[in-house]
C-alpha cells in the first residue's frame, strides 16, 4: 500500500505555493539590507512576505520578528526576564532554555491550574515571565490563553505563548510574545517568527537586522515560502473543523483505546492514544510496517522514544504513558487514510494485546 503520513504535527509537507515562493525570492538573492537596486528589491519581498504574514495571523506587520524557527523565537523571548514560569507540559524546548524557572502545574486533562497560577505569581518577588503552550503537541489539549493571560497582567508579568501547534489553525492568542513555526503550516523548516507586542533586545549581536530585535541576514527564500504557506491556511477557513470531524471518526474506531486529554478541549489534527499492554515502540515499528507513519509523543528528540513529561504531569503513570502514541492530521489528511490507520490499528491491538495478555 502507499505509505500514509499522520506526523503532520511533526512537521507538514511543503506546500507547492511555498516552493514556488521560496524559487522566486531565491531569484532575487541580493541581501536585503543592501542600499542598491538588487537589495531594495529583496528587502520589498522581505516586507511584502512580512505583510503577509501578518495578515494570515491577525497581527501587525510591525510586530513581526523573523527568526531560524519556533525553538529561536521561543528562546529569544525567554531571554527577556530571568524571572520565569512554565507550565509542566511545556515543549523541550522552552524547558531546556528556562532552568530553573517555576513550574505551574496542570490537571489531569492536562490543562493549566489556574489558582496556583494565581498563587504562584502573587507569592512571586517580582513580575513573572510566563510561557505556556497555546496547543499541545503530543495530546492537542488547548490552554484556556485568555485565562492565563489576565492573571498574568493582574500581577504585572508578560506572557510568552508556544503558538507552534496552532498558529494557522486557530486565532493567535493575544500575549506579550508568540512563537510561530513555518514548517508545521506546510512552509520550509529553518523559518519561524515571533510576534512582539512592544520591541524584543536581541540576544546575538549583529548587525541591527529585524529592526535591531534579530540579527543576521534574513532567510527571504524560506520567509517566503513560509508566508505563502500560511497564506494557503488562511485561504481555507473550514480545513480544521473538517480535520476535527476525522478525528472524531478515527477515535471512534478504536475500541479499547486511551484517549489522553480527552475531557479537555483539543484542536482536531492531534490524537494521543493508548493501546494498554503495548509499549508505544512497539506500536510505532508494527505501523510503521503497515505503512504508517504516526509518533510516540513529540518528535523532537533525535529519534529518540522517551517517556512523555506531559502525561507524567498529567497524573499518567509511567506504565501507561510509556504505551501512547501520537496521530496527527493535516489538510490533505483524508476520510479513507483516517480508515485504513483505524483498521490497522484494530488489527495490531487484537495481535500485540493477546501476546501482552
Amino acid at each position: 500500500m502507499t505509505p500514509i503520513y499522520l506526523d503532520w504535527a511533526a512537521t507538514a509537507p511543503i506546500d507547492a505555493a511555498a516552493i514556488e515562493a521560496m524559487a522566486d525570492a531565491a531569484c532575487a538573492w541580493a541581501n536585503p539590507s543592501s542600499v542598491h537596486r538588487a537589495g531594495r528589491r529583496a528587502h520589498g519581498l522581505l516586507e511584502a512576505a512580512r505583510g503577509d504574514v501578518a495578515a494570515a495571523l491577525g497581527c501587525p506587520a510591525r510586530s513581526i520578528v523573523f527568526t531560524g524557527g519556533g525553538t529561536e523565537a521561543l528562546g529569544l523571548a525567554l531571554a527577556q526576564s530571568g524571572s520565569r514560569m512554565i507550565s509542566a507540559v511545556e515543549h523541550d524546548a522552552v524547558r531546556a532554555q528556562a532552568p530553573g524557572a517555576g513550574v505551574i502545574p496542570v490537571d489531569v486533562n492536562g490543562v493549566v491550574d489556574l489558582a496556583a497560577l494565581d498563587a504562584m505569581l502573587a507569592a512571586a518577588p517580582g513580575p513573572q515571565l510566563v510561557a505556556v503552550m497555546h496547543v499541545n503537541n503530543e495530546t492537542g489539549v488547548i490552554q484556556p490563553v485568555a485565562e492565563i493571560a489576565a492573571l498574568v497582567a493582574g500581577h504585572g508579568g508578560t506572557l510568552l505563548v508556544d503558538a507552534v501547534q496552532s498558529a494557522g489553525k486557530l486565532a493567535l492568542p493575544d500575549a506579550d510574545y508568540v512563537a510561530v513555526s513555518a514548517h508545521k503550516l506546510g512552509g520550509p523548516p529553518g523559518v519561524g517568527a515571533l510576534v512582539v507586542r512592544d520591541h524584543v533586545a536581541a540576544v546575538a549581536k549583529g548587525g541591527g537586522q529585524e529592526r535591531g530585535q534579530r540579527a543576521g541576514t534574513e532567510n527571504l527564500p524560506g520567509i517566503a515560502g513560509f508566508a505563502a504557506a500560511l497564506t494557503a491556511r488562511a485561504a481555507d477557513s473550514g480545513w480544521l473543523q473538517r480535520r476535527t470531524t476525522l478525528r472524531d471518526r478515527l477515535e471512534a474506531q478504536l475500541p479499547g483505546a486511551v484517549v489522553h486529554g480527552a475531557e479537555a478541549a483539543r484542536i482536531g489534527t492531534i490524537a494521543c492514544i493508548g493501546l494498554p499492554g503495548v509499549a508505544a515502540m512497539t506500536q510505532l515499528m508494527a505501523l510503521d510496517l503497515a505503512g504508517f507513519a504516526v509518533s510516540a509523543g513529540a518528535a523532537c528528540s533525535s529519534g529518540k522514544v522517551k517517556t512523555s513529561h506531559v502525561l507524567g504531569a498529567m497524573g499518567v503513570g509511567a506504565g501507561a504513558a510509556g504505551e501512547a502514541i501520537r496521530v496527527s492530521l493535516g489538510w490533505r489528511t483524508t476520510a479513507a487514510e483516517v480508515d485504513a490507520f483505524a483498521a490497522a490499528w484494530r488489527d495490531m491491538a487484537a495481535r500485540l494485546g493477546r501476546r501482552a495478555a
